[in-house]
């Protein structure tokens, strides 16, 4: 028992190291300065995600940090689940390269919201539950234009989904996705807490509308 457990624990450990050093690595401030764009984090809300991005006025830089956000928290869970073939290391792969978006440790701990890296983390965890949280994201925004508000209807949905007897759609989801899915909305919901202060204020800019 002792060599069936004791590697266990420290493979999860290692997946989980690796996967929060993949997810903090910082692709809008990266790509900005790159493209020479500026410092993202000295534009707009200061966040590193692909809609302050945005703000810099280029359109292909901000589609590029979505994609690798997104795609940097598919890949851990992906790699730890394929080389692993498990759940439970996939979803502690990719619940701590979310954690590492969150809070990287190159940024002094100040980081994204999260809500690319979310995404790309219920496609590759479950791709029905991914693109019905997706589906929320874009209803809610097209109807109200909030971004935030979408994200945050979006995370909250998420869990619930995972629970549907829909198993012809692969739901739902293994329990490990269904808790990674719990987790995450929590966090987007922390990283959100001065956006939902706006909403409540009535203050949130819309989508399309210039940040005061």
């Amino acid at each position: 028992m002792q060599d069936l457990v004791g590697p266990a624990m420290g493979t999860l450990a290692a997946v989980a190291v690796g996967g929060y050093l993949l997810g903090s690595i910082p692709f809008g401030v990266l790509i900005t300065r790159a493209a020479g764009a500026g410092d993202v984090r000295k534009i707009g809300s200061g966040n590193i995600g692909a809609t302050n991005v945005l703000r810099t006025g280029r359109k292909d830089l901000a589609l590029a940090t979505l994609l690798l956000d997104a795609g940097k928290g598919a890949a851990a869970l992906l790699i730890a689940r394929h080389f692993l073939g498990s759940e439970l290391a996939g979803a502690i792969a990719g619940g701590a390269a979310f954690l590492g978006h969150l809070f990287p440790v190159w940024l002094g701990f100040k980081g994204g919201k999260g809500v690319a890296t979310f995404f790309g983390l219920l496609i590759a965890a479950c791709w029905p539950l991914g693109l019905m949280a997706g589906a929320t994201w874009l209803i809610v925004a097209f109807a109200l234009r909030y971004s935030s508000l979408a994200a945050l209807v979006a995370a909250a949905a998420a869990p619930l989904y995972a629970l549907l007897p829909l198993p012809a759609l692969g739901l739902p989801a293994a329990q490990p996705i269904f808790i990674l899915a719990i987790v995450t909305a929590v966090l987007i919901y922390i990283r959100h807490h001065e956006n939902i202060a706006r909403l409540l204020k009535g203050a949130e800019p819309r989508i399309g509308a210039a940040k005061t």
